[in-house]
């Protein structure tokens, strides 16, 4: 099978070549090429988070050591990671979202803090924990998207504030744990709120100035989410007027949900931006009729003005929470004879999709743990009427059970069986390095009433590990997209919530809830290094190059939906959404802490 991704020298290419200025950023394209460097959470455009580096390999990784460490300062979960520019590395914590600028050059010494005044009223309307999933760099500037929906452009040398522009209003339950895109002249960014019935949106703010440029929402008249009737499509097809309009009661997508705090992908030579939206809002299915659109969709969007060229509804009708806000990973690879510029997205309802990124084209749509029971398939019939709808198994159906009825054995539960925790590729094996959760639940919705800035939920849950399997609550697999199968898959006692890194060095890297930092063989899933860090793991593992010679690096800080328990302190079993019951024994395993650890081989 012939695989290539869109880093290293098809983005080196670009970058040279004069269409860079027209298509991209040429900073960040510059500098995603160079392994030494890694200035985006996705460490490149296409979401592979795979790296070059290979001077630690399959061979040597046993002999990591510990070479230096940093604590934040801050508890609760730390999710994304480091960058690293040039000398320099910037570190970002969950709320207050302190950034530090540390010199690598004399033992990271801080050169400048940045920290925010935000209003503590923000925490308890933040689902689920206080994370933020990380900075980006791009032009001279560090962007933070701050918990309160504040975004800020950071000069990268002093700290000090470029600009700062306000994208949500927390007072409505519209707050932020995600990252941002630089892309060409403007940073693009999401909203997180669909517990509180927030209706959500992706923005595009100029790079220079934080001038608003575009904003297209997930539900709403077709201007509203910068749509063309005509020409936007799904599965091939034009959506047509009033797309979203006709799948809502009355006025119920103004509260609809749809929100955007996952990752977001570019493709320079498509010119398409690539994303999810999350769930409809309420929780209980029973009181929005209709599909719902465009909540847990696929959706690629020229970055430019915002318009959408196709997207792709995964779960209509969402009966379980299952967002769709996974990352979308962009290779070129060979599928049924012929070379395609593919999406591969691993959604929380237990199913992997490989579409054609291109036109929107569904290509493959298969299980990813075998334990999946809600819907049998996705239908790939494409002279069917539900041709790539999931067809629901009627025992599983929230919504046939009936309100205050308790739908039992439902899998995976609605933390999904991936959820925010980036996937890994790599190029040399054609495999996809997945963290993913192995856990089932019971479902109980009930009727709920809007009001602004109070939870909109509407379902009570409980969570557990999934029945006859290896009695944990995680899996680390490898995946063909090409084929929909598993090619290995390593258990873990609890759900692998930290991002996995793949490496030249035939090592895929990842952390687990208990603390421990995990390097395995990318063909084989041999595990071959582990250390055990001072908290649990909800980061995502990063590599770079300093003065010749490769780190790894990893923030620990157990919170995050699956830790929610021990970093909120919470012990009522249905709090944290079903949560807190399902990982009550985390709390024997590790403790609150807030450090990064980097690791390097031996002089």
């Amino acid at each position: 099978m012939k695989s290539v991704w869109l880093h290293g020298s098809v983005l080196s290419a670009l970058a040279l070549s004069g269409a860079s200025l027209a298509v991209a950023n040429e900073d960040v394209l510059k500098r995603t090429a160079d392994p030494a460097e890694q200035v985006l959470q996705t460490v490149d455009y296409a979401n592979t988070r795979y790296s070059k580096l290979d001077q630690i390999n399959a061979g040597n990784v046993k002999q990591l050591q510990v070479a230096w460490t940093f604590s934040t300062g801050v508890l609760r979960g730390h999710e994304g990671s480091p960058l690293v520019v040039g000398n320099m590395m910037y570190v970002h914590t969950p709320f207050p979202n302190i950034v530090y600028a540390l010199d690598l050059d004399k033992d990271g010494v801080i050169v400048w803090k940045y920290e925010p005044k935000q209003d503590p009223a923000v925490i308890p309307v933040m689902c689920c924990d206080t994370v933020n999933r990380g900075l980006a760099y791009a032009d001279g500037a560090i962007i933070l998207h701050q918990a309160d929906t504040t975004v800020v452009s950071l000069d990268a040398k002093s700290g000090k504030v470029n600009w700062s522009v306000v994208n949500g209003d927390p007072r409505k339950g519209e707050t932020n744990t995600a990252t941002v895109l630089p892309v060409k002249d403007k940073i693009i960014v999401g909203i997180a709120g669909g517990e509180y019935g927030v209706r959500c949106h992706i923005t595009a703010y100029d790079s220079r100035t934080g001038k608003k440029v575009w904003r297209g929402y997930s539900m709403g008249p077709d201007s509203d989410l910068i749509v063309d009737p005509e020409k936007t499509t799904s599965l091939g097809k034009p959506i047509g007027k009033d797309s979203s309009l006709k799948t809502w009661e009355g006025d119920q997508w103004k509260t609809g949900g749809g929100c955007t705090w996952g990752w977001f992908s570019y493709d320079p030579k498509l010119d398409l931006m690539y994303y999810g939206s999350g769930n409809p809002s309420t929780w209980n299915p029973v009181q929005r009729p209709g599909d719902n659109k465009w909540s847990m969709t696929i959706w690629a969007r020229n970055p430019d003005t915002g318009m959408a060229k196709w997207v792709y509804q995964m779960t209509p009708h969402d009966e379980w929470d299952y967002d769709g806000i996974n990352e979308m990973i962009l290779t070129d690879q060979t599928i049924g004879g012929k070379e395609r510029p593919l999406l591969t997205h691993f959604d929380r309802n237990g199913f992997a999709y490989t579409m054609d990124r291109s036109t929107g084209e569904l290509l493959v749509a298969e299980k990813f743990d075998p334990v999946v029971n809600w819907a049998s398939k996705v239908d790939m019939d494409k002279g069917s009427k539900t041709y790539g709808r999931p067809l629901v198994v009627d025992r599983y159906s929230t919504e046939q059970n009936g309100e205050d009825t308790n739908s039992k054995g439902i899998c995976p539960a609605s933390l999904g069986t991936k959820d925010q925790q980036p996937t890994a590729f790599s190029p040399k094996t054609s495999l996809f390095y997945v963290p993913t959760n192995h856990v089932c639940m019971d479902y109980e919705p009930f009727r709920v009433s809007y009001t602004a800035g109070q939870p909109y939920v509407g379902a009570t849950l409980a969570m557990y590990p999934a029945p006859n399997g290896h009695g944990g609550m995680g899996n680390f697999i490898a995946w063909d997209n090409i084929k929909g199968k598993i090619v290995w898959s390593n258990p873990e006692q609890f759900s692998v919530w930290s991002g996995a890194l793949a490496t030249a060095g035939d090592v895929v890297f990842y952390g687990t809830l208990e603390g421990y930092l995990k390097a395995v063989d990318s063909k084989t899933g041999k595990e071959l290094y582990k250390f055990k860090t001072p908290s649990g793991i909800v980061g995502n593992v990063m590599t770079y190059q300093h003065k010749g010679k490769q780190f790894i690096g990893i923030l620990s800080g157990v919170g995050g939906w699956a830790g929610i328990g021990l970093a909120a302190g919470l012990t009522d079993p249905n709090a944290g959404l079903g949560a807190v019951g399902g990982y009550t024994a985390l709390s024997q395993y590790t403790n609150l802490g807030g450090q990064l650890t980097v690791f390097a081989l031996p002089n």
